[in-house]
């Protein structure tokens, strides 16, 4: 039962904001905010690359940055640890801590992804704000 009390809080949230855009002037907006864990531009080849060792052992998935993977190219330390550190800092739900290895790391607010090689993401955040609107 204790399960079903932060859904229903949800539910009710909801509930009240589609009752407050329907039966008075207001409108209702959604912002998701996605953030991504990539590799810092200054960090030395030995810091990443100790980084990438210990990310891709411990739970990143590495298989995209192989050499039969859509990551893969382009072959650089830099793209290969950005690829791993945010694998592992997604698979732990943007956790505090999970994109710190050791001042390599920084948390980016635009996507990384290019052409066949997609950065997974997950939203930190969901804001609800209202707004009067003019009739």
């Amino acid at each position: 039962m204790a399960a079903a009390a932060p859904l229903l809080k949800v539910f009710v949230v909801a509930a009240l904001v589609f009752l407050l855009c329907t039966a008075t002037n207001f409108s209702a907006s959604v912002v998701a905010a996605a953030t991504w864990c990539v590799a810092r531009s200054d960090a030395t080849d030995q810091a990443l690359q100790l980084a990438l060792d210990y990310a891709c052992g411990a739970g990143a998935d590495c298989g995209p940055i192989q050499s039969s993977g859509l990551c893969y190219l382009p072959n650089t330390l830099q793209a290969h640890a950005s690829y791993a550190f945010n694998s592992y800092y997604q698979r732990r739900g943007n956790a505090p801590g999970s994109c710190s290895f050791a001042g390599t790391t920084t948390i980016a607010k635009t996507d990384p992804s290019y052409g066949s090689c997609v950065y997974p993401s997950s939203p930190r955040y969901v804001l609800f704000y209202l707004e009067m609107v003019n009739v």
